[in-house]
């Protein structure tokens, strides 16, 4: 699409839409001398600017002069979308009364949803899904609205989307879940949520890392609390670490210490290069951590030891 060289009209009308100044934009349009859709060089029109800035009369104007309610910048956005994104839901309203669609999509796959999510406007994200808007629509990465509500914390985006029918576990193309996500953003109140709705708790990023180990790698322990609830695997994982390799490994004492008193931490497992969590946190100069682990290595050994063997007496196994 070619683009006429802005003129003086234009750049009032550009203008009083950005301030939301309504009478200067109705001399202007009153003028004759501009085009209600008039574009700058990113293709923004004045209807995208007032409803970018939530100036509900100026949009009220524009759409009444002919303006376009699906007019697209280059980058594919509309009004709709800068309306979701402020959280101007009387904005949102008028555009769809007046036929904007609600699932348009910018280049990158974003929707109105996507930023009313991303922003934590609840009230939009009601208004957009009682119009139909689509939870299961994805960003060129895979993301989803409710990968964008976990990543950003937003509980009760979330709690809606969910109710909505949106896939707790739906994964990103690295497959990363929100639970994977929220858990290395350190959200434990989304943590718990999505646990409660039944995400899977051993959920692998193509890394082979699960929540478990980003939230020990962060030293995420109220991340680490909820998660334990769920008996996520503890062992060695598809990385060739464990949690508690993670978490020795960046000092996070409190989280060894958590991951020690389910009772089902191995300390003496190594990880792919051999390693215990202790020499790991040694290695780090973390020498709180390694001397705790060290004197919990040695309370797994002297446990080990003083197990009964069993002993083969004529044929039969007795416990000794």
């Amino acid at each position: 699409m070619s683009l006429k060289k802005e003129t003086l009209s234009d750049i009032q009308l550009h203008l009083a839409a950005l301030r939301g100044d309504v009478a200067l934009l109705k001399k202007v349009l009153e003028s004759g001398k501009v085009h209600v859709d008039s574009r700058d060089e990113d293709f923004t029109t004045p209807l995208i600017l007032a409803a970018a800035g939530g100036h509900r009369e100026c949009v009220l104007e524009l759409l009444e002069q002919g303006a376009d309610p699906n007019a697209r910048r280059i980058t594919g956005t509309t009004p709709l979308f800068f309306a979701a994104q402020g959280g101007f839901v009387d904005v949102a309203r008028i555009l769809l009364k007046a036929g904007a669609q609600v699932d348009t999509c910018s280049l990158d796959g974003g929707t109105a949803l996507f930023v009313a999510c991303q922003g934590g406007h609840v009230n939009m994200v009601k208004e957009l899904l009682s119009c139909g808007a689509s939870v299961r629509t994805t960003m060129k990465d895979g993301a989803s609205p409710q990968f964008i509500a976990a990543q950003n914390g937003h509980k009760s985006v979330l709690v809606l989307l969910l109710a909505a029918g949106a896939d707790p576990d739906q994964k990103r193309h690295d497959l990363a879940t929100p639970l994977w996500i929220a858990a290395q953003m350190g959200h434990d109140h989304i943590v718990k949520t999505l646990l409660q709705h039944g995400a899977f708790v051993d959920s692998v990023r193509v890394d082979g890392a699960t929540p478990l180990f980003k939230a020990s790698h962060k030293g995420h322990a109220h991340v680490v609390h909820e998660l334990l609830k769920y008996k996520p695997k503890l062992g060695v994982l598809p990385n060739g670490e464990t949690p508690l390799h993670a978490a020795a490994l960046f000092g996070h004492l409190a989280v060894v210490k958590q991951l020690i008193a389910t009772g089902s931490c191995n300390v003496l497992q190594r990880n792919q290069d051999n390693l215990t969590a202790a020499q790991i946190a040694r290695q780090a100069n973390h020498m709180d951590v390694y001397h705790y682990l060290m004197e919990k290595e040695s309370n797994q050994r002297s446990h080990s030891s003083s197990i009964p063997r069993r002993q083969q007496t004529n044929g039969a196994l007795a416990i000794k």
